[in-house]
């Protein structure tokens, strides 16, 4: 749970950067305001450098040996490098696994329900996991399960890649379906409501909604 703001005692973090006074190694490679390299010089001298031009000496590269410095207005640098680093988040893309369960004898109807609930979440740029689950003696028959598997795999196979070929692991035998690399690149709105993306974690991990046959996330069913 995230500390109210005004109990919040932590300092506020530091902007680790060195530039100018605080690079105190003996000497660097310099980089100048032109971008060009100038070579390896005292660090004395990059600074009274960077001082004429009435800019920053900022380390750019502070593992390299020596380290590796350029001369420029550190201010507009940062503010770039923000303006950057916020840029990629807005594109980063959450993903969401949604999962949607089948019996072995699953009616023609009921499969074509949940075969819907499948392609709605594969276009809404979700990976869904699909769930054959075995009951009693339907254990000894896992054919059955790789059968529906593979048939779903065949019928999405222009909205879905298999990313995780059918796996048996207990009663249950799943397989991972993800969005195909064309609907991932569609630049329209994928819910086709105006309405985002659930925020999953990072790529290949995410929050797993378990969709019943009248779609409801909340629910599970057979």
């Amino acid at each position: 749970m995230p500390v109210p703001r005004r109990f919040d005692r932590r300092p506020p973090e530091r902007d680790l950067t060195r530039i100018n006074e605080r690079i105190r190694v003996p000497e660097v490679r310099l980089i100048g305001d032109d971008g060009n390299q100038v070579g390896v010089v005292k660090t004395a001298e990059a600074l009274e450098y960077a001082q004429e031009r009435d800019l920053d000496l900022v380390e750019v590269a502070p593992e390299a040996r020596p380290p590796v410095v350029r001369v420029l207005d550190y201010s507009k640098y940062k503010y770039e490098q923000e303006q950057k680093a916020k840029a990629a988040r807005k594109h980063q893309q959450n993903i969401v696994i949604r999962e949607i369960k089948f019996r072995p004898k699953i009616a023609q109807g009921d499969y074509n329900t949940k075969k819907g609930h499948v392609v709605r979440f594969l276009k809404h740029r979700d990976k869904v996991k699909i769930t054959i689950m075995f009951r009693g003696r339907e254990v000894t028959h896992p054919e059955r399960g790789e059968m529906i598997l593979q048939r779903l795999a065949d019928e999405l196979a222009e909205l879905a890649v298999v990313e995780q070929r059918p796996l048996q692991d207990g009663r249950n035998m799943t397989m991972m379906l993800a969005p195909s690399r064309a609907l991932m690149s569609d630049g329209t709105d994928p819910a086709g409501d105006g309405t985002a993306t659930t925020p999953g974690g990072s790529p290949g991990e995410g929050a797993v909604a378990v969709a019943d046959a009248n779609g409801d996330p909340n629910n599970s069913s057979g």
